[in-house]
């Protein structure tokens, strides 16, 4: 029946006198969150969602329109409406859209490697699982708060475009987390593992959350945030930094990722998340950062969160070079800003947070290559400096320029070694001084792809699911100061 809907729907485009369509039928979508606070669950939601998204476009415009009425009827005036739509636009348009020449698939196939299903396990044994580890986490009176949580996501998708082209996938992301908040008087610190943001996330089965080993770590945690409350606080002034691997990773998506957004770059994103400080005719000229810098956005990458067969414009995945020896040399793109731009072929990077929503340029899994040096060698050389991680609030602004990042957790560095633990630590820059001040990239035994389940852009709003690797690194005259 599923594809069935997608014939009936692309077929009343088709017969709209329209120059192209596509149809995403999404069945199922699924979402699991569990989760338990200081010993009882605060969190059971499961739901399951269905749809159809049509896009269809003019010598102009495009048209868009979703439906949950999964019926011949229900699909057939929800393609109606899109080419109403994009007729309507097309009369105010200026000049002829332009699109990349892509080819795609004809019969694609793309499904998440799983081992255990997530959505198989029993409910009572991840209950189980984050009982015992938020347990864990009460290591003394001091930890007022204890959180362990899981999510997983399952979506389902059909995907025809009127050019002939269209895939199957399934993709499944789950990812489990803790955190302990220790309290004593008005002063209060959190510490969470694997990271913050909910822990940590892959496109994998429920395998992949056991070998995170939530309730091994547990009791370090609550630990560390009861040391957190006698630490100093963080030293003022320019220093030597070095960003642990997890709170780098949001590094690059703050101040890479969203900044190489080609709509951002243009200016379709002013409204809500903001432009960028990129200049269209700088990409492949831009110095971005030292020569230590290289970044790619890689949709292949095994486990990413944004990894796919293809985009929701048919377009394979592939990897973009966008950063490297520290010039701006890509960025990333769908089938309209790439012809803008002047692009062979789009970066393949369009996607919609479900089937009520139009496709838009999205990261992938944008990740900073590791280079040559072990932890202790980056350590290397710095008289006095801090090693800060896990982040705790950020802070940036609509250009991706300015930004200013708290974290939980810093240490001391002294004599090349990590000295005490340091509270509330804040660094700020803007993004190009930033990135040229990276001295030493750690090697692959420091690199980790970090998923992170929530960025959001769009109107109206979207929320996409993206991963970063990223290894440790030095960078020399920050400014940090003390929350």
């Amino acid at each position: 029946m599923s594809e069935e809907l997608v014939d009936v729907a692309l077929g009343a485009a088709e017969a709209n006198g329209i120059a192209y369509a596509d149809v995403r039928l999404i069945s199922p979508q699924r979402y699991l969150h569990l989760a338990v606070r200081d010993g009882s669950a605060s969190a059971l939601t499961s739901s399951v969602a269905a749809g159809v998204g049509v896009r269809v476009r003019t010598e102009k415009a495009w048209g868009f329109a979703g439906t949950t009425l999964l019926t011949p009827a229900g699909v057939r005036t929800t393609a109606r409406t899109a080419v109403r739509l994009a007729k309507a636009a097309g009369r105010r348009a200026p000049e002829p859209l332009r699109l990349t020449d892509d080819p795609g698939p004809l019969n694609g196939r793309y499904e998440t490697p799983l081992r255990e299903d997530p959505f198989e396990i029993g409910r009572e044994e991840i209950v189980g699982m984050l009982l015992e580890a938020e347990r864990r986490l009460h290591v003394g009176r001091e930890v007022k708060s204890g959180l362990a949580s899981f999510q997983a996501w399952d979506e389902r998708k059909w995907f025809r475009s009127s050019d002939g082209y269209g895939y199957r996938s399934r993709i499944v992301h789950v990812g489990a987390g803790i955190s302990a908040t220790a309290v004593r008087g008005a002063t209060v610190q959190r510490r969470s593992a694997p990271s913050s943001f909910g822990g940590d996330y892959r496109q994998a089965g429920f395998e992949f959350v056991r070998g995170l080993g939530l309730d091994a770590h547990a009791e370090e945690i609550g630990r560390e945030a009861v040391a957190l409350l006698d630490a100093p606080a963080c030293p003022s002034g320019p220093t030597t930094l070095v960003l642990g691997s997890s709170q780098l990773a949001l590094q690059v998506h703050e101040s890479v990722g969203h900044a190489v957004e080609l709509d951002r770059i243009f200016g379709s994103e002013a409204a809500y998340a903001g432009t960028s400080w990129v200049p269209a005719d700088r990409i492949g000229t831009l110095p971005y950062g030292s020569a230590l810098m290289n970044v790619a956005a890689d949709a292949t990458e095994p486990g990413g969160l944004g990894t796919f067969g293809w985009d929701d414009e048919g377009v394979p995945a592939q990897r973009t070079p966008i950063v490297e020896a520290g010039t701006l040399v890509g960025v990333l793109s769908s089938r309209e800003t790439g012809a803008r731009l002047g692009l062979s072929h789009s970066g393949g990077t369009a996607r919609a947070d479900g089937p009520d929503r139009a496709p838009l340029i999205r990261m992938t899994n944008v990740d900073l290559a590791p280079g040559d040096l072990s932890f202790e060698e980056v350590l290397e050389g710095i008289d006095e400096g801090v090693y800060l991680d896990t982040n705790r609030s950020w802070s940036i602004d609509d250009k991706r320029l300015n930004f200013q990042f708290g974290t939980e957790t810093g240490r001391r560095i002294v004599r090349g070694e990590l000295g005490e633990q340091i509270r509330n630590p804040i660094y700020s820059g803007m993004t190009p001084e930033f990135w040229s001040s990276m001295d030493a990239v750690g090697d692959r035994s420091t690199w980790h792809l970090w998923g992170l389940p929530n960025c959001g852009k769009g109107q109206p709003g979207q929320s996409a699911r993206v991963s970063h690797g990223a290894p440790v690194a030095r960078f020399r005259r920050v400014a940090v100061r003390g929350g």
